[in-house]
């Protein structure tokens, strides 16, 4: 009896090792240290959700390691804020919380979700795609929220962290950067479709309009086009429209992406490591189903031959 348990427990922890091993789960680092200012730069800028209580502000100061409020600026976001700088809804409910740290140049943009199970449709490439689209480069950026929320009002919040240090991003991009989000986290929901693909899209397609700097909305349209087929993506006329016209915006706006090429491909390898790690090839559920059908299949053998 006892030698028959203890290869049950061994065959307990093999597929504990193994379900680890297949489908580790990933969570975000915790937020950048608020302890050491740049004198340079300036101290790290908080900005708290309006409608946060006081406990849950409490909570927000603990999750964004803020430990001393005489080592960062602070300031509240609140749908006025919405209102201006991305004509958003004045009366908007504002929960997520950022903190900026501005880096040296070169040192690229860095976004942490220090509460990725509150943050529910905004994944950290999205930010980082938006927030370049914004103008805003060079900072560690952590987004963190005690309630369930979208996360889209958190690029309000920097947004105003910049305006108010005397940083002033063009409002233009600053629109386009929050409807470049709405159209991401859009198609995010599509059958088929998944965050990491659509900001692989996104990140794809700027990179190709530093590469060719396209002169006419045709020249957007057959860039869209190539980089959906190259990707296997397929959206209805509708979707590719909504995608054509915002790109088209950006030519428009003649937002120079070549200037961030490097952090735009930072963004691409960071999703296909991401993709890599969780092993999302061809046969990944495949995988999955031969390996829960193997463990289900020796338990099974364990227990008949238990009571044999």
């Amino acid at each position: 009896m006892i030698k028959k348990t203890s290869k049950f427990l061994i065959i307990t922890l093999i597929a504990v090792l193994a379900l680890g091993s297949s489908l580790p789960i990933h969570a975000d680092s915790g937020a950048s240290d608020s302890d050491s200012i740049n004198e340079k730069l300036g101290p790290p800028i908080v900005v708290y959700g309006a409608q946060l209580s006081d406990n849950q502000r409490a909570e927000v100061k603990d999750l964004l390691n803020v430990k001393d409020e005489n080592q960062v600026d602070e300031y509240d976001v609140s749908g006025q804020d919405a209102a201006k700088y991305i004509n958003g809804n004045p009366n908007s409910n504002m929960y997520s919380s950022a903190k900026i740290t501005r880096q040296e140049t070169g040192n690229g943009l860095t976004i942490n979700i220090v509460t990725p199970d509150n943050i529910t449709e905004v994944t950290k490439e999205m930010y980082a795609n938006a927030l370049l689209t914004a103008g805003v480069e060079n900072a560690t950026v952590d987004v963190a929220s005690p309630v369930k929320v979208s996360g889209h009002s958190a690029l309000t919040g920097i947004y105003k962290a910049y305006d108010v240090e005397g940083e002033q991003l063009d409002k233009e991009r600053m629109e386009l950067a929050n409807e470049e989000l709405d159209v991401a986290t859009q198609l995010a929901k599509k059958e088929g479709m998944d965050s990491e693909k659509v900001s692989q899209l996104l990140t794809e397609i700027k990179q190709t309009i530093a590469e060719q700097n396209p002169a006419t909305k045709e020249d957007v349209e057959r860039i869209v086009q190539e980089q959906l087929d190259k990707l296997e993506i397929n959206l209805s006329d509708k979707d590719r429209q909504l995608l054509i016209d915002l790109i088209d915006k950006m030519r428009d706006l003649n937002i120079n992406f070549d200037q961030v090429k490097s952090q735009l491909e930072d963004i691409t390898s960071a999703i296909k490591n991401k993709a890599d790690e969780l092993g999302l090839d061809e046969g990944f559920w495949e995988k999955v189903g031969n390996f829960f059908s193997e463990l289900f299949q020796a338990i099974s053998n364990f227990f008949k031959g238990l009571f044999s």
